[in-house]
């Protein structure tokens, strides 16, 4: 069978995921239409084009598109799946807490269902992050269009390419010469090279962060040069959801904070720790919902 089901939590909302995900008509690594998405990997050295829509309300449907897989390949997309959707999550704790906040509890019960879309690539999370630094969120999804155009791996399905995010050995070997034509800054052009040279060399691995406190996970990542506080909280949310883990200086949520508070000014970064303090141990799904209100 080339479809299987994968069962969700009942505080699941596919529509809110699915809209997260449809925010770019510029993102490459996945194609979003009539409510299912479809996406490219790399599994035991095969590529596998596979596709994830809600079946009723208990669980996703996933079916692969070009191939047989094997069990081994339909254990791996059930277990990125899950990851991807963080489906593992008992948001109960949580949204008791929202319930009783006055910024998030309109926020929780509007979107109810929505979780972090994160990115289990590592690699591909942290580069992301650096893509994103100083730069708004299109000339961001600009450049990696180029990047994963230019450097990805791509198969063709039905007349539509499909590609996989540049590989770390691919990146290592980059160079100037091949970033700035793209119109990366030279900054962003070193970082995401070393950046892919520390995971090339093995010092670092999400095999290595897996488990670790997040302060020790931090203080690794944030030994490659480039990577500083706010990407080594970006990615330590979007990839092993860390609860403790956001971006406390993100410009986003100040805004969030300064609309919902109904502030002239945005917040100080003393005001926004004063807000999180309530929100202890699910600061990322604070930063979620914030975002969304925006």
């Amino acid at each position: 069978m080339n479809s299987f089901l994968l069962p969700v939590p009942a505080a699941f909302s596919f529509k809110f995921c699915y809209a997260f995900l449809q925010r770019s008509s510029k993102e490459v690594l996945h194609r979003c239409a009539d409510e299912i998405v479809t996406k490219l990997l790399r599994i035991e050295n095969e590529f596998i084009l596979f596709s994830v829509k809600a079946e009723a309300e208990s669980h996703l449907r996933i079916t692969v598109l070009n191939t047989k897989p094997s069990a081994i390949q339909k254990r791996f997309l059930k277990n990125y799946v899950t990851e991807w959707f963080d489906l593992e999550a008992d948001l109960t704790p949580f949204y008791d807490m929202a319930k009783k906040d006055s910024l998030l509890k309109d926020l929780v019960k509007k979107y109810y269902g929505y979780r972090i879309v994160g990115q289990p690539d590592l690699f591909e999370s942290l580069a992301w992050a650096v893509l994103g630094q100083q730069i708004n969120l299109n000339f961001a999804y600009t450049l990696k269009q180029r990047f994963v155009e230019n450097f990805g791996e791509r198969l063709d399905h039905n007349n539509q390419p499909h590609y996989v995010f540049p590989s770390v050995e691919t990146v290592a070997g980059l160079t100037d010469e091949h970033l700035l034509p793209l119109q990366f800054s030279r900054q962003k052009s070193k970082y995401v090279v070393l950046i892919a040279e520390a995971f090339a060399s093995g010092e670092i691995s999400k095999e290595k962060l897996k488990g670790l406190p997040l302060l020790d996970a931090k203080e690794k990542l944030m030994k490659i040069k480039g990577v500083g506080n706010w990407t080594a909280n970006y990615a330590l949310m979007k990839t092993f959801r860390y609860p403790d883990a956001f971006p406390l200086e993100d410009a986003g949520i100040h805004n969030a904070i300064k609309n919902l508070k109904g502030m002239k000014t945005k917040p100080t970064l003393d005001q926004v720790k004063q807000v999180f303090k309530k929100y202890k141990g699910w600061e990322a799904y604070a930063t979620l919902y914030l975002w969304k209100s925006l």
